[in-house]
């Protein structure tokens, strides 16, 4: 026996406008359902088989640094700092968990989960303050 992988759920404060960063991050379309008197949103991933996002309404705020957060990676040719750039201008926020010298941003979303921008397919992968660094001839 196997599963499939269905769908990611956030607990948020305001699910409407957590998709809807969501929705404008991945641009995926967004979808208004109600469950058991609770209304939920979901964004449709484009391919399918794909899992879900799912914003579910909580009453209590986040606490902590998530234990499971998503990835992002530019594509159709932006660069990290491009995307960060259009992320910032969403609504994202610079987070700091710890990470230290690492090749990926971290920015947290409008109610602040973080979730981490990598370079893109085929570049480089090393840090920001590396590519800072004079090289040395050998």
């Amino acid at each position: 026996m196997a599963v499939r992988w269905s769908e990611v759920v956030l607990d948020c404060i305001d699910p409407l406008r957590v998709a809807t960063f969501w929705s404008a991050v991945l641009g995926w379309p967004m979808r208004r359902f109600e469950e058991d008197g609770e209304v939920y949103y979901d964004l449709e991933p484009p391919t399918p088989g794909m899992p879900e996002m799912t914003f579910v309404p909580v009453s209590a705020p986040k606490s902590g640094k998530l234990r499971l957060h998503i990835d992002v990676r530019p594509t159709g040719g932006a660069s990290q700092a491009e995307e960060v750039e259009r992320l910032t201008a969403l609504g994202a926020t610079p987070a700091d968990v710890g990470q230290g010298e690492v090749s990926w941003v971290v920015l947290a979303d409008v109610e602040g989960n973080e979730f981490c921008v990598l370079v893109p397919d085929g570049a480089a992968s090393r840090s920001a303050s590396a590519l800072m660094r004079p090289r040395t001839s050998s």
